[in-house]
């Protein structure tokens, strides 16, 4: 194996798809795929369905909230970010017929545990509720910048798209912090629970 083949865990898959590509066969030295590394088609496929799932997620979230809160102050802010979310899973709906992506077999989970969270974090209060988006939104800015990295320029729309999300999860973190999620109750224990569920959840709807 050439010197400049990726090793490591977390190479690239555009990268390694590349490789794959530009292969030609007999030559010395040539990078070959690797068993497992996805083709272009295959990660968007799993870029655009994961992202749906995500988005409908954190609608679900929102809605769950705003059934405990909706004549609480916060009220109009959840609001706020609930619309943006319906924009974000809009464009990721469009996006699965234009590409012919098929949604995660995992979305009747996402629809009840999506507003089960968002419920139970606003029983314990609406700083809960702020520090539960705050977990999600920090997992949802490292999953779009992971995602940013591994597009070329071949697929600028889908990375303006993803990178032009992402500020607004950050603007959504940001107000949780604003609106005092560090001073809900138990906010590391929750928070670094939300967050193992997040990633967990990511990279199911990934592969199913």
């Amino acid at each position: 194996m050439s010197e400049n083949t990726p090793t490591g865990p977390l190479h690239s898959t555009a990268a390694t798809t590349a490789t794959a590509e530009n292969a030609t066969p007999g030559n010395a030295g040539e990078k070959r795929a690797l068993p497992g590394d996805l083709t272009h088609a295959q990660m968007i496929d799993r870029i655009i369905r994961v992202d749906h799932a995500g988005e409908f997620g954190a609608r679900r979230i929102y809605e769950g909230q705003l059934a405990v809160l909706k004549n609480h102050p916060d009220a109009a802010v959840i609001r706020h970010m609930h619309e943006q979310e319906l924009v974000h899973l809009k464009t990721f709906e469009k996006l699965m017929v234009e590409r012919r992506v098929r949604p995660t077999a995992l979305h009747p989970l996402w629809n009840l545990a999506g507003f089960a969270l968002g419920a139970a974090t606003a029983m314990l209060g609406p700083k809960a509720a702020m520090a539960c988006t705050v977990a999600v939104e920090e997992v949802i800015d490292e999953h779009y910048r992971q995602q940013h990295e591994q597009l070329d320029d071949k697929e600028s729309d889908l990375k303006n798209t993803i990178e032009k999300f992402r500020a607004e999860e950050v603007e959504h973190r940001d107000i949780g912090l604003q609106r005092g999620a560090e001073e809900a109750t138990g906010y590391p224990l929750l928070t670094n629970a939300i967050k193992a569920g997040s990633r967990l959840a990511i990279w199911l709807a990934e592969r199913i």
